[in-house]
Formats: C-alpha cells, sequence, structure tokens
C-alpha cells in the first residue's frame, strides 16, 4: 500500500509542478500585456505558450506530466495609432504585445483548477492513508 500512496503523490505532484510553471508563464505574459518596442522596427513582447507531454515513469508504471516546452505565439500583434510613441512607425502606429488579458485570465483559471484538483487528489489520499492506519491500532 506504501508504494502505491506514494505513487499517488508523485503522480500529483508532477502535475502541481506543471501548473505551476504554467502560471509562471501567465504571470510573465499578463506583466508585459503593455510592453511595446522601445524603436521604430523593433517587436513589442510576444506572448508565451506552454505546452506538456505524458512521461511514462518505469519505477512507478504510470504516465506522470512534465513541460514539453515555453514557445513564443506567433498571432499577429496589434497595432494602434500612437504618432507620439517612440517605436511608432512612419505611419504612426506601434505594434501592441500579443497577449489577450481575458486568454491570460481563462488560462491562469483552468491552471488554478488543475493545481487545486491534484491538491484534492493528495489530501484524499493522505485521509486514506491516517484512516487505514487508526483501522490497524
Amino acid at each position: 500500500m506504501a508504494n502505491e500512496t506514494t505513487d499517488i503523490f508523485a503522480i500529483s505532484s508532477s502535475a502541481l509542478k506543471a501548473q505551476n510553471h504554467r502560471m509562471k508563464v501567465i504571470a510573465e505574459n499578463v506583466a508585459n500585456a503593455n510592453t511595446t518596442a522601445s524603436a521604430p522596427g523593433q517587436k513589442p513582447y510576444q506572448r508565451q505558450v506552454i505546452t506538456f507531454k505524458k512521461e511514462f515513469d518505469k519505477a512507478l508504471g504510470a504516465y506522470k506530466v512534465k513541460v514539453d516546452g515555453v514557445r513564443l505565439d506567433n498571432s499577429e500583434f496589434v497595432k494602434k495609432f500612437d504618432p507620439s510613441h517612440p517605436a511608432a512607425d512612419t505611419q504612426g502606429y506601434v505594434l501592441q504585445p500579443n497577449v489577450n488579458p481575458l486568454i491570460e485570465t481563462m488560462d491562469m483559471s483552468a491552471a488554478s483548477r488543475s493545481y487545486q484538483a491534484n491538491l484534492d487528489v493528495i489530501a484524499a489520499s493522505r485521509t486514506m492513508i491516517l484512516k487505514t492506519i487508526g483501522m490497524l491500532q
């Protein structure tokens, strides 16, 4: 039983680490949502997207989640008319980051729910262990 329980902790722990990394990427996106270039021809902050992959752990005999990577979102930058901005092009437009705060908020909510669900799995497993130990005494 101890092995199976620690396996559950290891699997859920991998998910907690992955969602924590996801929240870091989201925080970076939100923090830079208004970060424009400082000179014409330069790009503003470019949104990042995290991807996950399953990884089979032979010792556990189960799949754990792992961060596959963080890549740049290649969606279009938004143009804003602001001829007084130092990064304005010859027509007076400034490229804005391709970060949509609404999407980041939804991603943050999903990451938070996933994190909480995995905490709940750990707590339920812990409760089961304690009840089993209580019954054996």
